[in-house]
């Protein structure tokens, strides 16, 4: 895990930021020793628009700064947004996939590595 591994929606591509384009993700990460699940947008600075999920993930080649984390579970607390919908929507998500990591969540394609 010391390289994050990224399970993306494929449907998700937004490139209303032509200079941003991003995509839905979910990851895990080790957070003081503790396995946490996250979810947030993957993202990119890309010379061009990709015109699919397949070609943002082809030129996605800077793994760097990782994904921005809209939410985060740890199997007992929850750290992200402020919305009780927006919450219970990462944690229908979170919670199982926390609970058979390191699975894949379904609807998502992965592991990605960048």
């Amino acid at each position: 895990m010391s390289r994050k591994q990224y399970a993306v929606d494929l449907g998700s591509l937004d490139t209303s930021d032509p200079t941003r384009p991003t995509m839905r993700a979910v990851w895990y990460r080790r957070r003081r020793g503790v396995t946490v699940a996250c979810i947030g947008d993957l993202w990119d600075v890309q010379s061009s628009v990709p015109d699919s999920a397949a070609e943002f993930l082809d030129r996605h080649d800077d793994g760097r700064y990782g994904g921005d984390c809209q939410g985060r579970w740890d199997g007992e607390n929850y750290w992200g947004a402020q919305r009780p919908e927006v919450i219970e929507e990462h944690l229908a998500l979170l919670r199982p996939m926390l609970d058979n990591c390191p699975a894949v969540p379904d609807g998502y394609d992965g592991w990605w590595r960048f």
